[in-house]
């Protein structure tokens, strides 16, 4: 029995060890043009959902975030080329994208939506399938996928960010962006009067699931998913939701 407790408490002891990152500093690769979840403050501080949950995370795993901007186009290869130690960037998990990168436990879940001028508010999806209005979306992100399968690749537009994408839709250089739900109804608040979430729930509610990604086979999920479990369990992760999203 006492070797028993003896192996237990080694087992506990060194499951403890890997928890705590010994005040490592993780470099964070992330898009910071996707609000809530990450953007550019006006005193020029990385700040959003994502930012704070991952601060959280190395609260409790003996850790220090140090977010990297970067575009999300070629995010992952920056990430296998070792340019950050994980990105965090509203990333949704895919079969596709698990194949070249691990994820954790999921953190969100979102639904695919579609921005429109203002003026255009009440079109419904049936119609801007049924006309030659063109479509943006960001680059390499599933938004995009979901857009060239619902509209056809010649009516869509690529933009490096979804800023960049709204700002088009405002000029009236594309006609509709499709953008997580979230992200559009914050460009709602950022533009208002000038851009409304038109269609929500493109893809279903809750449909997509965010995950933080790592390099294939990094013990580093292990830790970081560990110390989500934690804020997850004492509320952290209620207060921080709260926090950007009202409720």
């Amino acid at each position: 029995m006492k070797k028993l407790l003896v192996i237990l408490a080694a087992v506990l002891f060194s499951v403890v060890l890997a928890q705590d990152l010994q005040g490592r500093v993780l470099v964070v690769g992330s898009d910071t043009t996707f609000p809530p979840f990450e953007s550019v403050n006006d005193s020029g501080e990385i700040v959003g959902f994502d930012v704070d949950i991952m601060n959280a995370i190395c609260e409790k795993i003996n850790c220090v975030a140090q977010f990297k901007t970067t575009a999300f186009d070629g995010i992952f290869v920056a990430l296998a080329a070792g340019e950050f130690d994980m990105v965090v960037s509203g990333v949704t998990i895919t079969a596709k994208r698990d194949e070249i990168v691990d994820f954790s436990n999921s953190y969100y879940f979102a639904s695919q939506a579609i921005a429109l001028r203002t003026e255009d508010d009440g079109l419904t999806l049936d119609e801007i399938k049924a006309s030659d209005l063109t479509i943006g979306a960001q680059v390499g992100t599933t938004n995009a996928l979901l857009a060239e399968e619902l509209f056809g690749r010649d009516r869509l537009r690529l933009y490096d960010d979804f800023n960049a994408a709204i700002l088009a839709l405002i000029n009236g250089d594309v006609d509709a962006v499709v953008i997580d739900g979230t992200a559009g109804e914050a460009f709602e608040q950022q533009y208002a009067g000038e851009v409304v979430v038109g269609i929500s729930g493109v893809t279903g509610q809750d449909t997509e699931a965010y995950g933080l990604v790592f390099q294939e086979g990094d013990e580093l999920v292990d830790a970081i998913n560990a110390g989500l479990k934690m804020i997850q369990d004492d509320g952290t992760y209620d207060e921080i939701f709260a926090k950007w999203f009202g409720n």
